[in-house]
């Protein structure tokens, strides 16, 4: 029996619906190409900027999670890229498809019964699978919502 069931769930109805914020995809629906490279003034980044950093650090908790020979990137350096705008389509594509599936390896290790959520990882300074999920859905929401704002910003929200 699975004592961390009723945990489980909720945080991966957190994870799925985040309940009280939207998600990445409806961040994005809709958002004109044009808009994905521009930095309104006074802001540091762009929507691409947004959404490839929410990639790489959602690759790089994951990876933490799952891989104790795993190197993260430098800080602030390696998290946040430089260009403005992505190269092509594909290059935003292959970014959101990233998004998905390191989300969904998320949900698949908290789903998991055999891995106890609150056993802290050996390879860490007291980390656990549970504080890395909640990290993910607490990132995520935090710069998801910088996305609709920029959208606004730039007249591009329905």
């Amino acid at each position: 029996m699975d004592n961390q069931k009723d945990v489980r769930e909720h945080v991966i109805d957190l994870l799925e619906r985040g309940n009280a914020h939207i998600g990445i995809d409806g961040a994005i629906k809709g958002l004109s190409k044009e808009n994905r490279g521009i930095k309104p003034d006074h802001l540091p980044y762009s929507i691409w900027q947004l959404v490839e950093h929410l990639r790489i650090a959602q690759y790089d908790i994951v990876e933490f999670s799952r891989n104790p020979e795993y190197q993260s990137p430098q800080w602030p350096d390696g998290y946040w890229p430089k260009e403005l705008a992505p190269k092509n389509d594909e290059a935003w594509e292959k970014c959101i498809n990233q998004i998905h599936k390191d989300h969904q390896d998320m949900i698949d290790m908290v789903s998991d019964s055999n891995i106890d959520l609150y056993q802290p990882f050996p390879h860490g300074n007291g980390q656990t699978l549970l504080r890395e999920a909640m990290l993910i859905a607490d990132h995520n929401a935090y710069h998801v919502g910088q996305i609709v704002v920029l959208r606004r910003m730039l007249g591009d929200w329905k």
